[in-house]
C-alpha cells in the first residue's frame, strides 16, 4: 500500500503549485529517492522542467525527461508526459489531474493542490479515489510564505 501525501495551498497565483513540488521534489532526489514526475500535459512538464532548474538559488536537481516506454534513465529525477519507465519510482509526484496507473505501483505518491478552484476539485476527487482504493492519504498545509 503507498504513502499518498496530499501538499495543499491556498495560493492560486501562476506557478505556486509547481513551486511546491520542486520544492518536493529536490528534497526527495536528496534523500536519495529516485523520482518520477507524472504529467501527461507536455505544456506544464516543460514548465516543471523550466522551473527545475530555476526555482531556487543554488539549487540543482538533476533530471531527464523520458521518451519511451521502459526506456533506460540515468537520472533520479525522470519527467514524462505519460511514459511510464521500465522500474516503478520510489516517489511518483503527480501533476496530472487523475491518478495514474503507476501510482498504484509506486510506494509513495506526492499529490499538488493550490488554491485554484478547478484544481481543488481534481484533488478531491483524487483524494476520493485513493481512499476507495484502500489508502490514508495525509494531508499537508503549506502556508504561502513557505513557496
Amino acid at each position: 500500500m503507498a504513502q499518498v501525501d496530499f501538499y495543499v495551498t491556498e495560493a492560486a497565483e501562476g506557478d505556486a503549485r509547481l513551486y511546491l513540488a520542486c520544492k518536493v521534489t529536490e528534497k526527495a532526489y536528496l534523500a536519495g529517492s529516485r523520482v518520477l514526475v507524472w504529467c501527461r500535459s507536455q505544456a506544464d512538464l516543460a514548465r516543471f522542467d523550466e522551473l527545475l532548474w530555476t526555482f531556487a538559488d543554488r539549487s540543482f536537481v538533476p533530471h531527464e525527461t523520458l521518451l519511451s516506454a521502459g526506456a533506460p534513465v540515468a537520472s533520479p529525477v525522470v519527467l514524462s508526459a505519460g511514459v511510464e519507465p521500465a522500474e516503478p519510482p520510489d516517489v511518483l509526484v503527480n501533476l496530472d489531474p487523475d491518478v495514474p496507473a503507476i501510482a498504484l505501483r509506486s510506494p509513495r505518491v506526492l499529490e499538488f493542490i493550490d488554491g485554484t478552484p478547478g484544481r481543488r476539485a481534481e484533488g478531491r476527487e483524487r483524494f476520493r479515489r485513493y481512499r476507495e482504493q484502500g489508502h490514508e492519504p495525509n494531508t499537508h498545509k503549506i502556508g504561502a510564505a513557505s513557496l
